[in-house]
């Protein structure tokens, strides 16, 4: 069995799309699941990426994926690696894929001089937390993860168009 990971392309969208809606799945989060396949190719592959995606194969089989983007650490002076979604079929898992993939971005990071590499991850996932942690990854104890979207995204954004007239 071969273990590889390549750079994502756009022939690679239905894959892609694929594979999210598996990772929603098993996040028992399938009903958030709302993008359109032609909105998704144009933020990664259009000409303003806001994403990169990696594929992970076994065999030359896709078999999972990550997908990143920069952020920037004020206090560090530097830009980070966020990783946004990393999925592994289960079919897949512990085969070394995911610490692969995991990798790959570590490389990435230092390659880009980014400071650090981070994610999210359920509290629930008890197997993706140890996995994580047995890698060398800590929790971010004392934080909490905030989001805004929908209504409130459209209200808040209408305020400040009122407010630049």
């Amino acid at each position: 069995m071969t273990l590889s990971i390549r750079p994502a392309t756009l022939a690679d969208l239905p894959l892609i799309a694929e594979l999210i809606r598996e990772l929603a799945e098993y996040e028992k989060l399938a009903h958030e699941v709302r993008f359109d396949e032609a909105v998704l190719a144009a933020k990664l592959f259009g000409a303003r990426p806001y994403a990169e995606v990696v594929i992970g194969e076994l065999s030359g089989i896709p078999q999972g994926f990550a997908l990143f983007f920069h952020n920037f650490s004020t206090f560090e002076g530097r830009p980070g690696i966020y990783l946004e979604d990393l999925f592994v079929r289960p079919s897949a898992r512990g085969s070394g894929l995911g610490k692969a993939l995991l990798a790959h971005l570590a490389a990435l990071a230092v390659e880009r001089d980014c400071a650090r590499l981070e994610w999210s991850v359920l509290d629930w996932n008890a197997p993706a937390i140890g996995f994580y942690q047995a890698l060398g990854a800590r929790s971010m104890d004392g934080w909490t993860v905030m989001r805004m979207d929908g209504a409130a995204l459209t209200r808040l954004g209408a305020a400040a168009r009122g407010s630049a007239d």
